[in-house]
């Protein structure tokens, strides 16, 4: 008799998208280290305050290597593991939809910490493309909503417009955790890819899972302070090394 396809829900941090060639934002050489001025790009306040924080977090967005990045071997990888029918979480801590553009499911997806991938308008809840609005920036570099309300006589909404990264200021996506928390405590591995784990609350998936007896994988360059849980450590290059566990896990549970 077969064996029971093997349930392993994932998080992911900035350590799977430093592979593909995006910097990090907290690491040592991460963008806010270097730049903490940056961090206003994503601070709430400053971006309802004036349009002209506005036009500079839109254009620093289009401008950064999160929008242009492409998914590296290890997001691949984590496709092939959908794909053999083992993905059951993929919670990230990243906001660049990379999981999204290398072919996850978005029925999978947590996006813990919002995404650029999708915007919406702040005011009437309309959802956008981010794509269709960084191609019309140079026109509209402040942009806001063109829906037109019937309940107004057509005219437009004119809301302000954000992307759906969850900037600073701002909750967490409504049953973010709570869907984490669930699917983690159900799996029968958790898998953290990359991650310091040291962002409260994605962070908390692990000792929750731990709690619920479930083995954890912990594959990060540095040390991170759930160590101690974790049934697996692996410290090496995540480009190579999430491809290669992936591709023994399909294998063992063939």
């Amino acid at each position: 008799m077969r064996a029971m396809t093997k349930k392993i829900a994932v998080l992911t941090g900035a350590g799977i998208s430093t592979s593909a060639g995006i910097p990090d934002f907290r690491g040592p050489d991460g963008v806010w280290t270097k730049h903490p001025e940056q961090m206003n790009v994503y601070d709430i306040d400053a971006f309802m305050a004036n349009e002209e924080d506005r036009e500079y977090s839109w254009r620093w967005q289009k401008e950064s290597p999160v929008w242009n990045a492409q998914p590296g071997t290890a997001h691949k990888a984590l496709v092939k593991l959908e794909q053999a029918g083992m993905l059951t979480l993929l919670a990230t801590q990243n906001f660049d939809a990379l999981h999204e553009k290398a072919g996850n499911s978005p029925s999978i997806i947590v996006n813990l910490h919002g995404t650029i991938g999708t915007s919406h308008c702040m005011k009437c809840h309309q959802k956008y493309d981010t794509s269709d609005i960084m191609d019309r920036l140079d026109e509209e570099p402040d942009p806001h909503c063109h829906r037109k309300l019937p309940y107004s006589g057509d005219m437009p909404c004119n809301g302000l417009i954000k992307t759906d990264v969850v900037y600073f200021g701002e909750a967490l996506p409504d049953g973010a955790m709570e869907k984490s928390y669930r699917l983690a405590t159900q799996a029968d591995e958790l898998w953290v890819i990359g991650s310091t784990l040291e962002v409260m609350p994605a962070a908390s998936i692990v000792p929750v899972a731990a709690q619920a007896g479930v083995p954890i994988t912990i594959m990060n360059m540095g040390r991170t302070q759930y160590d101690r849980l974790a049934t697996r450590l692996i410290h090496d290059d995540i480009a190579v090394a999430l491809p290669e566990l992936v591709d023994e896990t399909i294998a063992a549970n063939a």
